[in-house]
């Protein structure tokens, strides 16, 4: 058995089980489990399929994984895994949402055949402003008057099999993994901390626990799956590094360009105070000159006076 450390078991990690190990019957327990601590009731699954809008590409497959899942009741659970930035997620995240309610309805079909759509996301990137490290949002209609919350009828009730309208609409569960503290406080902090590290704790009890100890132990692939993981894994570190390497340089070229600019900003500013320096010592000779020059006038003007008197004096004798 592979230990990181005493109490710690490192397993495989939870995208890439999705993809290989967790549609199998005998190990939907693992989902189940992580899904009932999510949604704090009891899942049970029906199926797990490739969601409609998971179109693999060369440049994403390492970083992104997809499903949907139809629980036993008929509901729908998106869930997503994101390991690189995408500013445009919000959408994203809506647009999944949207595509798998059109493409279970055909043509005719009343609206009552919407069904309930849950859109999970675990992304491990920071993925807009807030402190916290998972979020749920979901459909409330508040009256602007009364502030009261619109009910269901008693026949939406019996016809829906909901309870409220928010029953009815979808919820987005977004789970920041990155943004995770790694202090487990319950039990699904204890699957976070999974998709965060791929480790599970001896003693982490959160439902479906178990089972992952077990489907998840990378010693229990065939030396080709194991291959075949470890060529994942590896991919996906390149592609992460190379992400982060282009964002180190894209920073440092962006802060050597802006030393640049500011440097010329700094000369041009300098030869704008240079030039008004200047233009402030000339403008204080000049008036120091005409100081001057008055002052000469002025003494001139006296001797002229003097010389006048004196010759008068002479000639007054």
């Amino acid at each position: 058995m592979k230990q990181r450390q005493t109490g710690e078991r490192v397993l495989i990690s939870f995208d890439y089980a999705i993809k290989r190990l967790l549609r199998d019957k005998a190990n939907y327990e693992v989902l189940e489990g992580f899904l009932s601590e999510l949604l704090l009731k009891n899942v049970s699954v029906k199926s797990i399929g490739e969601s409609e809008s998971n179109q693999e590409s060369p440049e994403d497959k390492h970083n992104r994984v997809d499903i949907l899942v139809e629980d036993e009741s008929g509901e729908i659970l998106l869930i997503e895994l994101q390991f690189t930035q995408q500013i445009d997620f919000m959408q994203r995240m809506l647009y999944g949402v949207s595509k798998a309610i059109t493409e279970r309805m055909v043509r005719g079909d009343d609206y009552i055949k919407v069904r309930k759509i849950y859109s999970i996301n675990i992304v491990y990137f920071d993925l807009g402003q807030g402190d916290d490290y998972v979020y749920h949002g979901k459909t409330h209609f508040m009256g602007l008057h009364k502030n009261d919350e619109l009910r269901l009828s008693d026949a939406q009730r019996e016809t829906f099999k909901k309870e409220t309208a928010t029953d009815i609409y979808p919820e987005y569960y977004l789970l920041k993994v990155n943004s995770f503290n790694d202090v487990a406080k319950d039990t699904l902090d204890e699957w976070i901390y999974f998709f965060k590290h791929n480790v599970i704790k001896d003693e982490f009890k959160a439902k479906g626990m178990d089972r992952a100890r077990e489907a998840l132990e990378r010693d229990n692939l065939t030396p080709e799956e194991r291959r075949a993981y470890d060529e994942v894994m590896r991919q996906r570190s390149e592609d992460l590094s190379f992400i982060a390497s282009s964002k180190l340089i894209s920073r440092i070229e962006g802060r050597k360009e802006g030393e640049i600019i500011g440097l010329e900003k700094g000369l041009e500013k300098g030869r704008e105070e240079g030039r008004e320096e200047g233009r402030i010592e000339r403008e204080k000779l000049a008036d120091e000159l005409a100081k001057e020059r008055k002052e000469r006038e002025e003494r001139e003007k006296e001797y002229a006076n003097l010389r006048a008197e004196i010759t008068r004096l002479k000639q007054n004798g």
